[in-house]
């Protein structure tokens, strides 16, 4: 009997990603969860937000791979075996993340919301261009992924500042870290980027308070996960004008209900939780790399705890 990985996910394609492990791991038999199969077998589980009791299932398990790059979905369960948890550290999926934030301050720096509703009052309207060295653009969390996004923005010319729980050093980037300098570098923005793990200690770390600390008028992107950001906080701030514009892709509840007040503020961009994905072609030799490591006793690569969210 060949061992089998077994792989849930409610919006990835199983088809793309057995295709692109087959090549590297031909000798295991790669099934979805839902299919019938003998729950003995089953060694490796590629996953995104299982439901609860999804591993209890499975006796033998070496080795769960999250099918991105934040595990929130993994932390407090009960179900979870005590083996290695990695989650996947694909440089497709920076280049993904830091191409929709760059995109997403972009559009601010260059007034388009402005010129977006211009347009659909069919009214000239002129706004001079400013210096990308003018705008001040905040990125909190300098992970993996935020870190990419930080230099990219660096690259644009932007005034860039970081912060996160350890100090980073990112050259070009002013670098913070600690709850004392976070109020200081929420006074100094003018686009804030959210891009924190979601962990207990992150959850609502983004309130009323902080968003009162924001100059007038600021902008904010979230690309983190939803409850980082309190949003009913959110949308008083949007509605009041002390936040000017939001571009989210992440929210409390996933899809986004569709009585939200959020679908009818006008000063919001709204995307369905796709700034970054992973990608079967370039993420499987990292899978598969892992899992020959687990069979021969080496130490794995990208391995997180989950305790600590990431």
């Amino acid at each position: 009997m060949r061992d089998t990985l077994i792989f849930y996910s409610q919006f990835d394609d199983f088809d793309a990603w057995r295709k692109a492990l087959e090549s590297g791991l031909p000798d295991l038999d790669i099934r979805r969860a839902d299919e019938a199969l003998d729950p003995a077998s089953v060694r490796y589980a590629l996953v995104w937000n299982p439901p609860a009791g999804f591993f209890a299932r499975y006796p033998n398990l070496k080795l769960v791979i999250n099918l991105g790059a934040g595990v929130d979905s993994l932390v407090g369960r009960d179900d979870l075996p005590d083996v290695p948890i990695t989650r996947l550290s694909d440089p497709n999926m920076s280049r993904m993340m830091a191409g929709f934030v760059l995109f997403a301050v972009l559009r601010y720096a260059r007034d388009i919301p402005v010129f977006e509703r211009a347009q659909r009052e069919h009214r000239w309207h002129y706004v001079h261009p400013r210096e990308a060295r003018d705008i001040r653009v905040s990125v909190l969390g300098l992970g993996e992924l935020g870190g990419y996004a930080a230099g990219e923005l660096v690259r644009q010319g932007f005034d860039v500042r970081g912060w996160s729980r350890s100090l980073k050093d990112i050259e070009g980037v002013s670098c913070f870290a600690g709850a004392d300098a976070l109020d200081q570098v929420l006074a100094e923005t003018d686009i804030l980027v959210v891009m924190l793990p979601a962990t207990p200690e992150t959850r609502g770390r983004i309130g009323a308070r902080e968003l009162s600390l924001l100059p007038k008028g600021a902008k904010l992107i979230n690309v983190s996960r939803g409850d980082i950001v309190d949003q009913q906080a959110l949308v008083a701030a949007l509605q009041g004008g002390r936040i000017a514009e939001a571009t989210l892709d992440v929210f409390q509840t996933e899809p986004l209900p569709a009585d939200d007040v959020l679908w009818t503020l006008p000063n919001v961009l709204i995307t369905p939780h796709l700034a970054s994905i992973a990608l079967p072609s370039s993420a499987a030799p990292q899978i598969a790399e892992n899992i020959r490591r687990v069979r021969i006793g080496e130490k794995l690569d990208f391995c997180v705890d989950v305790k600590r969210g990431y």
